[in-house]
């Protein structure tokens, strides 16, 4: 009986011991850092084309509030949280927020993926420049999905590394909109 109850002591040990280095992991692998001087004025700068070519005004987003959702169409969380994003969208199109994906992609995967999962809102291709573009703003990863809320000066307010949802987009959006006084 004491070599029973001894077992189950050291398996629920070691269970609490890989929860809680397991939590730790996760805190690491989805930490975002600080923005890199310059990051939001360079990307406003950056000639970012759509996937049938045209080229987004990113100068036109200053003084805008800006959701920068970089993603891939491989990327299961990416492709989830679409719905949710286009959702958002369209309910904050026209109070002076700005969307858009940033594909870390291929131009031929992005426009085939679009074809089939149409969305509202502005799409660029990244591509490998993309991934640059979001360890600039605080993805030290890489990792995708990664979102960015960057407000009407210019500064960025929220990221997340991992897929967002529509209710916590949306706070966000609502927070920039109406700021705590």
């Amino acid at each position: 009986m004491q070599k029973n109850r001894s077992s189950w002591i050291l398996i629920l040990a070691a269970a609490v011991i890989a929860t809680g280095l397991g939590a730790a992991l996760s805190l690491y692998t989805f930490r975002t850092t600080p923005a890199a001087d310059g990051a939001v004025e360079a990307l406003w700068t950056s000639e970012l084309r759509s996937p049938s070519g045209e080229i987004h005004a990113t100068d036109a987003w200053r003084g805008k509030i800006v959701v920068i959702n970089f993603w891939a169409s491989w990327c299961p969380p990416c492709v989830e949280e679409m719905p949710d994003l286009n959702r958002s969208y369209e309910k904050y199109r026209s109070k002076n927020v700005v969307f858009v994906g940033i594909g870390v992609d291929s131009p031929s995967n992005i426009r085939e993926f679009l074809s089939k999962t149409p969305v509202s809102y502005p799409i660029a291709l990244g591509g490998l420049e993309g991934g640059n573009w979001a360890k600039s703003l605080g993805n030290p990863s890489g990792g995708l999905p990664f979102t960015v809320l960057i407000d009407e000066k210019g500064s960025i307010k929220k990221t997340k590394l991992g897929k967002i949802d529509e209710v916590e987009l949306n706070s966000w959006i609502d927070s920039a909109i109406l700021p705590a006084k």
